[in-house]
């Protein structure tokens, strides 16, 4: 039985009842050329624990797009990074609709079966997850719906394809049931350099115009499939509810409970609760009664709550004593490890991580398989987030990165990547080593990420920050929190991270817990997070004044041009005599066949490039080997100079009439945008050790 909506600047085609009939339901979803398979089973024996045992996959098959599996072993195996990330949205967005007391083991899959283009899979993963969720016999009240919003010659577009979104300065995904938003996942994309940061109101007119689509797509989905909906006749399981219990901890252990709360604004660590649930379980009351550690635990945490929600919106004080916009202490240093091209250790109250840069050639960038594209593609820019045990105090074993870690690299990722010129020769590679959690670390990372550029030379364009906001409400009554603690994250009503500039935000995300949010408090919570994100990024300003380049250790890096048909030349027979200019002088080479371009970065760029010419394309007046000596020069003395090689950190000028290179540092460009071979107006600003240090007069 098919059903065509023409919803959201889609058709959208959905096929019921007509495969995976033994799965609790199964449809298939159709726009353009993508298919996608959504299917929902559960098993009919409830777990023990109080928990919702709920697994999402979203699956891509090679053969959706005619592609064999890459690697050796022809089928598919571990989910890659898009579609762990992918999976994740859906579970975000349709975890909250389950009932409480919902126990029975629960699978949801999406498969896609074709993949044309042009569509969004994301889009169309979720909203078929949805429709399959609405239709079992699941009693969720009403189905979700998934949309983009990409803007275009600065209008707002729903759903726009994939082409479109390259030309788009937003990438904005929102999910929602009717007019309740449930998650928000916001990036810019750069163009030009430029950041293309929105600004907080831009930002609400953008969610609104999310909303309006998401409440079309949410009653068509509701008012088409409502009648195919499954009865459900589950038995869920009544929430725990002992007024007893709640009375004698209430009147018996209230100071010990507000003690365990102060103890807990300063570690994600529940031990001191668990300490009190012991000492009542083993009062003779307790003993008496048959209470069990699970009910006490269960009261306790209610009890917990409420003191942490009342303390918050009666007095405007939180567990740690912190106002409600107060940032908690920050202290920043750069490059402690002098062996690696930039770091930065970001410590904010009890969050800390340790961000590494490390910059590279073409070839370590890192290589992805896309269903949609027609061959890999190269990303330069990589950031990877590690959240061992030791963190929050757990002797957990170290395991490969789940879905967690993916998320906060991701949204690190994207929030710091406008920030990085879109020509910037190098791959880059951050590392946050989160090294103590109490709130955000994800935001931590993209504070340190951002200094650990500029730590390693990297002339970002600006400098990004990220600070995580918290949410309590209670009828008429809200507060909004500035960077929020793991338990006001635990017992708060949002987790809305912000991060962008000094004049605009670059990524955000969301999740809601309560079913909506009203715009006037969303906008709210952005101007709250705007005054913090520039409270950071001051800090951050100060303490790039003090970062000392490790400038023995940084690649270096040189690009020049040779005729195109010289290119097979420097390859030699087989690869023959690239290899062995490679491992003679510990460097790189990227070759462009089309532009005869030479990109040499390592070790012994000079030697590199005066064997190349020398040697093997025996140009001698290429590279002059005799340079003369370093004649004596004066702080003030003016020169005419051509640049020579480009470095992360400045670029090297060769002062006409010495023969002698000069550093020009980055921050001495006035904005300019430097490339090798320009001629320049240089003067001699301090001279160190036999290094020649350059102020830009003017360019010729």
């Amino acid at each position: 039985m098919r059903h065509t909506l023409n919803i959201n600047n889609q058709t959208q085609m959905f096929d019921l009842n007509k495969v995976a009939k033994q799965a609790n339901s199964g449809i298939l979803l159709t726009i353009g050329k993508s298919v996608v398979l959504a299917t929902v089973a559960r098993e009919d024996k409830k777990v023990e624990e109080d928990f919702l045992p709920l697994t999402v996959s979203y699956i891509e098959k090679s053969y959706a797009a005619g592609k064999f599996p890459g690697g050796y072993i022809k089928r598919e195996t571990k989910p890659g990074d898009f579609e762990t990330l992918s999976s994740r949205i859906v579970d975000r967005s349709l975890r909250p609709l389950f009932p409480k007391g919902y126990l029975y083991p629960t699978q949801i899959v999406v498969m896609v079966l074709s993949a044309g283009a042009d569509e969004d899979l994301q889009t169309l993963a979720l909203n078929a997850a949805s429709v399959a969720l609405y239709l079992s016999d699941i009693p969720i009240k009403a189905p979700v719906c998934g949309v983009r919003v990409g803007k275009i010659n600065d209008e707002l577009v729903i759903n726009p394809s994939n082409q479109e979104l390259e030309n788009s300065s937003l990438d904005l995904f929102v999910s929602g049931v009717k007019d309740e938003l449930l998650m928000i996942e916001m990036r810019t994309l750069p163009h030009n350099n430029e950041l293309n940061e929105l600004s907080e109101d831009e930002v609400v007119n953008a969610l609104e115009f999310a909303k309006k689509a998401i409440l079309e797509g949410s009653n068509a989905y509701e008012e088409a499939f409502s009648s195919y909906k499954k009865t459900s006749e589950l038995d869920l399981n009544p929430e725990m509810d002992d007024e007893n219990i709640r009375e004698f901890l209430s009147t018996n252990y209230h100071d010990e409970i507000k003690a365990a709360i102060n103890q807990m604004a300063k570690s994600e660590r529940a031990s001191e609760l668990d300490k009190i649930v012991e000492k009542v379980s083993q009062t003779q009351q307790a003993l008496e009664s048959e209470w069990t550690s699970e009910a006490i635990s269960c009261e306790l945490g209610r009890i917990k709550k409420q003191i942490v929600r009342e303390q918050i919106l009666n007095e405007g004080i939180r567990a740690d004593g912190r106002k409600l916009t107060e940032v908690r202490p920050i202290s920043i240093e750069t490059n402690i490890l002098p062996m690696a091209h930039g770091s930065c250790l970001f410590t904010r109250g009890q969050t800390q991580a340790l961000v590494v840069a490390t910059l590279g050639g073409e070839s370590d960038a890192q290589l992805q398989e896309f269903l949609t594209s027609k061959t890999a593609v190269a990303d330069k820019f990589i950031f990877h987030y590690n959240f061992p045990g030791f963190s929050v105090g757990e002797a957990s074993p170290l395991r490969a990165p789940g879905r967690r870690e993916l998320g906060h690299g991701n949204l690190a990722k994207r929030a710091i990547y406008p920030s990085v010129p879109q020509d910037f020769p190098h791959t880059i590679r951050l590392v946050s080593e989160i090294l103590e959690s109490n709130g955000s670390s994800s935001m931590a990372s993209v504070c340190g990420g951002s200094m650990a550029l500029r730590a390693a030379g990297v002339d970002s364009i600006k400098l990004v920050a990220g600070v995580a906001m918290g949410l309590i409400t209670e009828e008429d009554k809200y507060a909004v929190l500035t960077d929020i603690m793991g338990l006001e994250d635990h017992d708060g009503d949002m987790d809305f991270k912000v991060a962008g500039s000094k004049d605009g935000i670059t990524a955000l995300q969301m999740d809601i817990k309560l079913g909506g949010i009203d715009t006037q408090i969303l906008q709210n919570a952005l101007y709250q997070a705007k005054d913090a994100r520039l409270h950071i990024l001051g800090l951050m300003e100060e303490a790039n004044t003090q970062i000392v380049i490790n400038e023995d250790v940084l690649p270096k890096l040189d690009i020049f041009s040779v005729e195109p048909n010289k290119i097979p030349d420097i390859i030699g027979q087989g690869g023959k005599t690239i290899r062995e200019i490679i491992e003679k002088f510990g460097v790189n080479i990227d070759l462009d066949r089309d532009k005869g371009e030479v990109k040499v970065s390592g070790d012994d760029v000079s030697g590199a490039k005066e064997y190349i010419f020398n040697v093997v394309l025996k140009e001698r007046g290429g590279f002059d080997r005799k340079r003369p000596k370093k004649p004596h020069l004066n702080v003030g003395d003016e020169f005419s100079g051509i640049v020579k090689s480009i470095m992360p950190f400045g670029a090297f000028v060769e002062l006409e009439g010495v023969g002698v290179d000069g550093l020009l540092h980055a921050s001495k460009t006035k904005g300019k945008l430097v490339r090798e071979d320009d001629k320049l107006r240089v003067k001699v600003a301090e001279i160190k050790g036999g290094k020649i240090g350059l102020d830009l007069v003017e360019s010729n």
